[in-house]
């Protein structure tokens, strides 16, 4: 049976991370004038994620994103060309008007997520970032067009490659926002 495709960084196995990785730049798809931010410090919660609003490289039917507080995260180079995919959205994605490529997408509104900002690590000019833990959202890609009677198929891939699939967040994520969400209520003290 022929492998079935989930993302090109994952899907001919993923290179090995450095436990001494602490950022780097990410960049566009752009020939010239590339847009380039920087990410200071490591990455955390990487996934594939299967959204409908997430970025993929042509192929892909997974994306892969992590979070990192958006204090660490600089513009440097031709931030003109970043557009807001969606403003009403509550990650604030910022792509290249010209690619299309997400750089980063800083999570503004009271949230759980706030202050955080959702990058595609494989957009790192620099490798050595930490490999992808889980995936979710994954019956979302059913919303792109995949077949659901091929489901339980993807499920055993992701499996195959270490990658729990979940059709919201992790367990983890998951309580940390109901939490948060109880304390806001005041079901639970703050």
């Amino acid at each position: 049976m022929p492998s079935i495709a989930i993302h090109p960084s994952l899907d001919s196995g993923f290179k090995a991370t450095n436990a001494a990785f602490s950022g780097g730049t990410l960049v566009c798809n752009c020939a010239s004038n590339t847009v380039k931010v920087r990410i200071k410090g490591d990455i955390a919660h990487n996934h594939a994620c299967g959204c409908t609003k997430c970025w993929k490289p042509d192929g892909a039917v997974f994306s892969v994103v992590a979070v990192a507080p958006t204090e660490n995260v600089e513009v440097l180079e031709n931030g003109d060309k970043l557009a807001v995919v969606d403003p009403a959205a509550l990650i604030q994605r910022h792509a290249c008007k010209d690619c299309g490529v997400h750089l980063y997408g800083p999570v503004e509104r009271d949230h759980p997520f706030k202050g955080l900002s959702f990058v595609h690590p494989e957009r790192f000019e620099e490798s050595g970032w930490a490999k992808p833990g889980f995936a979710a959202f994954v019956s979302s890609i059913i919303e792109s067009g995949y077949n659901p009677a091929k489901m339980d198929g993807m499920r055993g891939r992701l499996k195959d490659l270490g990658l729990e699939p979940y059709d919201c967040l992790n367990p983890g994520l998951m309580d940390y926002i109901a939490t948060w969400t109880a304390k806001k209520s005041g079901a639970l003290p703050a």
